[in-house]
């Protein structure tokens, strides 16, 4: 075993299935299943399906459960969090629908995609419905600032994907550039349903940010672990197909890290395979051990740790609890996904 495997062995003796993890808020995420069901549901039969279609294809609902225990850590004791659970998995839903029709891509959690069962522009103006329903249910709680959170984050989801598309084929992206591009699509998400949380449980100001910073420090890390598991991970596992993200032209962490070695070669590599967006010239198996060679996926999984670290270290202003051991169970999780 790799030394720094190891040492999260060592912290991390046993870390249980994500279903044990959540456990405490088993009940509440219950709650947030059918009420995801009835927001996907209309009276329209074309709405309907594709709802029933993206309803049956699951998921991990990383956010939901996040935003529910850190409520549950907090001390909130309303029923508010669940509609605010499910809020965000609406709007993560809705950004997984729309990225899909950037990115063509054909396959996800195992499953055809919405556009590619239903088109191009139904599914644009599917991800429109849904976002729009996610906003509808967030005022019913009558309460601004929640909204505010909503849509600011969600304006930054969108410049994230802009700035994505706009370096997209490059072969000269710096560490920084990619990790704004994660901050905003991903980490932002995260930090808005722990402080959602705590804003419903009356945090004061400080407690309230250092749950933001927990959610945005795990999401960091969680998109890090997806770049790994993007090129190493078995599709089987994966539900797509592996290194979807240079079969669209993006370069992710460990490749941009092989490009810092200097090599000529790993250059005519990457632009090899940034111009074919196919293994035909080069086999992932050649990135692959290239990547292991010179340490590059070594190199992101710690900096996905070292976010996780973070993340767990705004943890400690809270007392012990089972919610509390959870969210530290689910750094751990995040960091032992295969790759």
């Amino acid at each position: 075993m790799e030394p720094a495997r190891r040492a999260e062995a060592l912290r991390h003796p046993a870390i249980p299935p994500l279903g044990n993890i959540l456990e405490p808020v088993e009940e509440d995420l219950k709650s947030v299943e059918e009420m995801l069901g009835k927001s996907l549901d209309s009276d329209l039969e074309i709405i309907s399906t594709i709802g029933k279609y993206l309803s049956e294809g699951g998921g991990k609902r990383i956010r939901p459960a996040l935003l529910l225990l850190c409520a549950r850590m907090a001390g909130y004791r309303g029923d508010r969090h669940i509609l605010f659970a499910t809020v965000f998995e609406l709007i993560h839903t809705a950004t997984l629908v729309h990225d899909d029709v950037i990115d063509g891509s054909t396959m996800r959690r195992g499953r055809s995609t919405v556009h590619a069962r239903w088109g191009n522009h139904l599914t644009v103006l599917y991800g429109d419905h849904i976002y729009l329903t996610a906003m509808n249910e967030a005022l019913r709680a009558d309460d601004l600032r929640p909204i505010q959170i909503l849509c600011e984050i969600t304006l930054q989801m969108i410049q994230g994907e802009i700035l994505q598309s706009h370096i997209n084929g490059r072969t000269d992206i710096a560490e920084e550039e990619h990790l704004e591009v994660v901050r905003r699509k991903t980490a932002l998400l995260f930090s808005g349903c722990a402080r959602v949380a705590g804003y419903l449980a009356g945090l004061p100001e400080k407690r309230e940010e250092d749950l933001a910073q927990f959610g945005l420090n795990l999401g960091m890390a969680y998109q890090i672990v997806d770049d790994l598991l993007d090129l190493t991970a078995d599709p089987a596992i994966l539900g797509k197909p592996v290194a979807s993200d240079l079969r669209e032209g993006r370069l992710t962490l460990p490749l941009i890290y092989l490009l810092e070695v200097g090599e000529a070669k790993h250059r005519e590599m990457v632009a090899c395979l940034l111009e074919d967006r196919k293994f035909d010239r080069v086999s992932l198996s050649e990135v692959v051990a290239e990547l292991k060679r010179h340490g590059s996926l070594e190199r992101t999984r710690r900096l996905a740790q070292s976010y996780c670290d973070e993340a767990r270290a705004k943890l400690k202003s809270f007392p012990d609890s089972p919610s509390r051991r959870s969210l530290e169970d689910v750094c751990a999780f995040i960091t032992s996904r295969k790759f």
